[in-house]
This record gives C-alpha cells, structure tokens and sequence, in this order.
C-alpha cells in the first residue's frame, strides 16, 4: 500500500496498517491479538462488542450499532481472513440467518467483482498397488504403470476444461472446473520398484456440475487404470448453491442499489475458490462475496501482494454506503 507520509496519513490507512502487522497467518496464528484489536476499536466507536466461537480455530467478534432494525444491527468481524473483515448482520442459534457479506477478489479493470456462488473443493487422494521388484527389471502390472494412466486420465479432462474456458469470452474461471496435481507419493529407494504409490488432486468442481456423476467418473477412471487402484477424499463439499442476484432477493436489491448510486460497475461471477460464505449459502443464508478492490491485480497469496491506498479508502467510503443499506433492508417474513 503506497502512502505520501506518516504526517498526511489517513487515519483509516494507518489503522489498517496497525491491523495488518498481527500475524494471522498459519501455522500459528495470533487470532487473539486480532479480535483484541477489534475489540478495542469498537469501545472506542462506542459500539457493544460480543465474542463468539463458531468452529474450531475460528473466532468472530460481534460489534452492534444503535438505531437500525434489530434483527439487523450487527457486524460481524472475522479474525480468521487477514486483511478485509467479515460483516454480518444478525446472529442466531440455527446459527445464521439473514444476509452475509464475505471476502471477494481484486479487479485489474474499473469494474468490481462480486460473487454468488463458488465451486466445491475436491481434494482427491488417489492410491495405485501392483508388483514390487528390483528395479532393473521389466515388471508388469506396476504401481506407476496404472497411476499414470489415472494421471493422464484426470490431465486430459484439466485440459478439457481449460479449452472450454479460453474458447468461451462469456466463461470465467469460477464457471468451469480445474484440477491441479498437488502431490505424488511412493517408493524408498532408486533401485525398488514400489508396490504402492498416489497422486493428490485439488478439483475445484463448478455449482452447476452433477456431482453423483463427477463422482463416478473419477471411479471410472481408476477403475480403467487397472486393479488395484482406489481413491479417497481429503475434502468434498457437496452441497453447492447459488444467491440470487435479482431483485427476488432483497439483499441483492439493496446492495446492487448502493453500487448503481455510486456509479460502481459490478461483474456478477462464480468464486473459482472457496470461502466460508458456503457452509451458510448451504443452510439457506444468501451470501455476497465482495471486495471493493478494483484497477487492482489478483494477487491473492502471491508475492508482493498489495493495494494502492487510494483504492483502499474509496472501499472504505463504499462500505460506509454499503452496510446501512444492508442494515436498513426490512425484517423477511418468518425472520425473529
């Protein structure tokens, strides 16, 4: 983030800066420190502040803002990103309801990406056997001989898609399904022939795949690469949805309302990752994953990753916009 000097810094800038020096990353992150900074800037906001555990390792901290809907006066910050905070509107005991706003990806160009649904992550651990031996030998029916050809197999479909994608200007990245080798595994020395060995596979399946079929289609493919050959899942989310982005859903309608206001062109697309947003979208929790970052690279992990401070405030000034219309959207039918 570029700034013109610690004297003319704006105090949001320099906030973010104090944010983003506590380490949250993995292995070890200081999820404490991150929710005690919070904390403490909400006391000084004047605004009531709740902690709540929802998972394992992950830690929200509920701040709450007078004069609004009471079913819809609340932020919720997420700890567990590690730049742009989570905000939410309401907590309950099914555990959510209502609407979540959660993290987005940057945009190169003018426009501002927002998503509505993402693809589930398969991560698929395929393990062939077959016969050992010394290794300046012939063998037949070995380890390697059948994982190759499961390797090709899932390559080629990678392939497949990838055409798709670049034959297609109107397709995104979220709108089809990748896969990536991640791993291979197998063998203890250069002269033995290994009687077990396995690749692992990230598939990133898009929401409108028949996943009982996907499924049967990674069997086939083991099961055409010989006996022997199994796989199982290190991850699979199985339950894809997408929020609706017309006016049928009065959160879209708000939000797209704010956008239009504010002269903001947004690409509605398919998250080619995954976030938390799905574990709500699958208890029937529409979700938005947007961050106001455009005329911005997608760095996302990437070195040199970072964020032009003019960007920056102006996403402040859009969420300053955004969150009481979202605040201020009535209490639905059937809503406490």
């Amino acid at each position: 983030m570029t700034s013109k000097g610690p004297e003319e810094e704006h105090p949001s800038v320099t906030l973010f800066r104090q944010y983003l020096r506590i380490r949250t990353v993995q292995p070890k992150p200081d999820y404490g420190a991150a929710v005690a900074f919070l904390e403490e800037r909400a006391c000084q906001l004047g605004l009531s502040c709740q902690k709540v555990e929802v998972a394992p390792g992950y830690v929200v901290t509920v701040l709450t803002w007078p004069g609004t809907n009471p079913t819809l006066s609340s932020i919720l910050l997420n700890s567990h990103t590690d730049v742009v905070p989570v905000f939410k509107e309401y907590w309950s005991h099914d555990p959510f309801e209502a609407f979540k706003d959660s993290e987005g990806l940057a945009n190169p160009t003018d426009a501002f990406t927002v998503f509505y649904s993402e693809r589930s992550p398969w991560w698929v651990r395929v393990t062939s056997t077959g016969r050992p031996g010394h290794s300046s030998r012939f063998i037949k029916d070995t380890a390697a001989e059948k994982l190759h050809k499961v390797v090709s197999s899932i390559l080629a479909f990678r392939e497949k898609e990838q055409q798709r994608l670049q034959s297609n200007p109107h397709l995104k990245e979220g709108a089809v399904t990748s896969v990536n080798l991640t791993k291979l595994e197998g063998g203890v020395a250069y002269n033995v022939v290994p009687a077990t060995m396995s690749a692992s596979f990230d598939f990133r399946v898009a929401p409108d795949v028949d996943l009982k079929a996907f499924e049967e289609q990674l069997q086939s493919w083991c099961q055409a690469a010989g006996e022997g050959v199994t796989f199982e899942f290190g991850q699979k989310w199985t339950q894809p949805q997408v929020t609706p982005t017309d006016d049928s859903n009065p959160w879209w309608a708000a939000f797209s309302r704010v956008c239009k206001d504010m002269n903001l062109t947004l690409e509605p697309e398919i998250f080619p990752a995954a976030t938390d947003s799905r574990y709500l979208r699958a208890v029937g929790v529409p979700a938005l994953g947007f961050s106001p970052m455009n005329h911005t690279p997608v760095l996302l992990h990437d070195h040199d990753e970072r964020l032009h401070e003019a960007v920056f405030l102006r996403g402040v000034d859009i969420y300053t916009r955004l969150l009481p219309a979202l605040a201020s959207v009535p209490a639905l039918p059937g809503e406490s």
